[in-house]
């Protein structure tokens, strides 16, 4: 009977030890799966970032959905200026004297390939409309449209995915709190996102550490 009680004491210990290892352990694990993971759709969101840059301003507005957006990089060009000053005298009938004008000149040097300039020789803006990893081959969610700021009709772009879905995998109870951060260190709310349908912003969501992740 002492040896039953003693194997039954030592499992729980084990149990026991076992929960406590889990509970201490488990955080960890998942802020280092999170961080991987951030990193690879963060990597794409500014991909998605400055292809719609460059689509506006060739275009004067954000690309409304990826097979736009792709094409544009594919096949589209973006013009080379310079501005220069330049001045010229001109006739003054309120004066009655040749006044000395001063205008801006715009000069066109040519054009370059936006495949080139952004990407070079890798085409993996081809594929950035897929979310890393996503278990069901989920992609970002990607919307434009114009918003009034005093006045000013502004275009303005979202590309976006949840958490959950980047996550899917990982213990419901740390998604939980990683959905409900709210800090300058962390991917804040329950998205990651780059731009804004309500705000004048081409800024993602994430914090440094992720940029400086891939500048190293």
């Amino acid at each position: 009977m002492k040896t039953i009680i003693q194997v039954v004491l030592w499992v729980v210990c084990i149990g026991l030890g076992f929960l406590i290892y889990k509970s201490v352990n488990a955080p960890i694990e998942f802020k280092k799966v999170k961080q991987e993971r951030f990193a690879k759709v963060i990597s794409k969101l500014k991909d998605i970032q400055k292809s719609q840059e460059s689509y506006k301003f060739v275009n004067g507005k954000y690309a409304n959905d990826f097979k736009t957006l792709v094409s544009f990089v594919d096949t589209g060009k973006i013009t080379i200026t310079q501005q220069r000053d330049s001045s010229y005298m001109e006739f003054d009938k309120t004066y009655g004297i040749d006044l000395l004008k001063e205008v801006k000149i715009i000069d066109t040097l040519g054009f370059v390939s936006v495949k080139d300039t952004l990407f070079g020789n890798d085409d993996r803006y081809k594929t950035m409309m897929n979310v890393p990893g996503a278990p069901n081959g989920e992609k970002f969610d990607l919307e434009s449209g114009f918003i009034d700021r005093s006045g000013y009709r502004a275009a303005v772009f979202e590309a976006k995915v949840k958490k959950n879905v980047v996550l899917s995998d990982q213990p419901k109870d740390l998604l939980l709190i990683e959905n409900s951060h709210m800090s300058v260190e962390e991917v804040n709310g329950t998205e990651i996102k780059v731009g804004s349908m309500t705000d004048v912003s081409t800024n993602g969501n994430w914090p440094p550490i992720y940029d400086k992740k891939e500048d190293n």
